[in-house]
């Protein structure tokens, strides 16, 4: 039985790199953050082995950006996650968890610091404009908050780097991980940053105006003609080899950071003003009882995992798989579940419900890359 059609509106928005999503001939989307997010080109398989071995430019424009400017751009950005954000220079990205007064994630997004009152937050799929909006006001900040026209562009892929030096310059080459640079595209500057949501490496271009998209897409396109360049987009099987988190899928706003497996990037004791930041320390000090684990699952390749599979242990529940997917460099089934302290040392023996029955699986002490 086919899958049923997803029915276009005004709702749900195309991007300005649509026209050349659609021209690569892109078979599958999901909605993120309202938009339009590719997911599949040639097949989920294709698309994965071709993202190891070349480069794909990637239409990500769905990773919005909040704007926070003004005087008090600093503070509310402090706010708003348990990082400690008092050392970050102009031209840094962070990977910054943002929690609510609970301690829980509202999103686990990329902070881009522009200026010392100017930061762009690019999102995971939730509604965090109103989050923060709300902050700003209910603490009276002089700070402006909105959606500025921004759309990303991500170049991923081990010839991501000789491809952006065609259209950018040589210069590109020096960005570090995790920082950005300025760089002219037909007389517009344009925010490169050294990241993307892969293990492939990377970039990704912050397209400020929408009538550059296009232009910037098909100038890629053309340059890496000879380096099998193609359209691409998140490679499910690619992102859960890597231990790649996805917010609303692994995580909600009943997990904190700490569940995550996030803990790293809290500075919960010198992040003076997160708004979460008593109830993180009480966290931080007692240690969580369930926690992100990677888990192979024998036999042969699983499904689609569209909901969460109850992981047992002597018939108890003792966690859940959230995404899961066949690798073929790892000859296995590998996923992402939240398991219980109780049960989530590598090596313990599990049972996964899949949609196929139930499954034998193993935590791993690790992620697969």
């Amino acid at each position: 039985m086919s899958a049923p059609l997803l029915s276009p509106s005004r709702r749900l928005r195309r991007t300005p790199f649509s026209d050349g999503v659609e021209a690569a001939g892109v078979k599958a989307y999901t909605v993120y953050n309202h938009m339009l997010l590719p997911t599949v080109f040639r097949s989920v398989e294709e698309d994965y082995r071709h993202l190891k071995e070349a480069v794909q430019i990637w239409d990500v424009a769905c990773e919005r950006q909040v704007e926070l400017r003004g005087p008090d751009a600093g503070r509310l950005m402090q706010m708003l996650t348990p990082r400690d954000l008092t050392r970050t220079m102009r031209g840094q990205c962070l990977y910054v968890p943002i929690v609510d007064g609970t301690g829980g994630m509202l999103n686990d997004p990329v902070a881009v610091k522009l200026a010392e009152d100017r930061w762009w937050i690019s999102i995971a799929d939730s509604d965090l404009l109103y989050w923060v909006n709300g902050v700003a006001h209910g603490w009276r900040l002089d700070v402006m908050v909105d959606e500025p026209d921004v759309s990303p562009l991500a170049i991923q892929g081990p010839k991501a780097d000789d491809l952006m030096a065609r259209v950018f310059g040589e210069e590109v080459r020096d960005i570090r991980f995790f920082r950005f640079g300025h760089f002219e595209f037909q007389g517009r500057d344009l925010a490169v940053a050294r990241s993307g949501y892969s293990k492939q490496g990377g970039f990704e271009i912050y397209v400020e105006g929408a009538d550059l998209a296009m232009p910037l897409w098909n100038a890629l396109m053309e340059a890496g003609a000879d380096l099998d360049v193609r359209a691409g987009c998140p490679n499910l099987i690619e992102r859960v080899e890597g231990g790649l988190l996805s917010y609303g899928n692994d995580m909600t706003d009943d997990n904190t950071p700490h569940e995550c497996g996030l803990g790293r990037f809290c500075n919960t004791a010198s992040a003076i003003g997160c708004i979460g930041r008593d109830a993180l320390l009480r966290v931080a000090k007692e240690g969580p009882v369930q926690q992100i684990r990677a888990i192979a699952i024998d036999g042969p390749p699983v499904g689609l995992c569209d909901r969460w599979w109850p992981v047992r242990a002597g018939g108890d529940v003792v966690g859940r798989v959230s995404s899961a997917a066949w690798s073929p460099d790892f000859g296995t089934n590998v996923a992402i579940g939240m398991v219980r302290m109780t049960h989530w040392d590598a090596g313990t023996t599990l049972e996964v419900e899949t949609p196929d029955g139930v499954r034998q699986a193993e935590v791993q002490a690790g992620f697969w890359a």
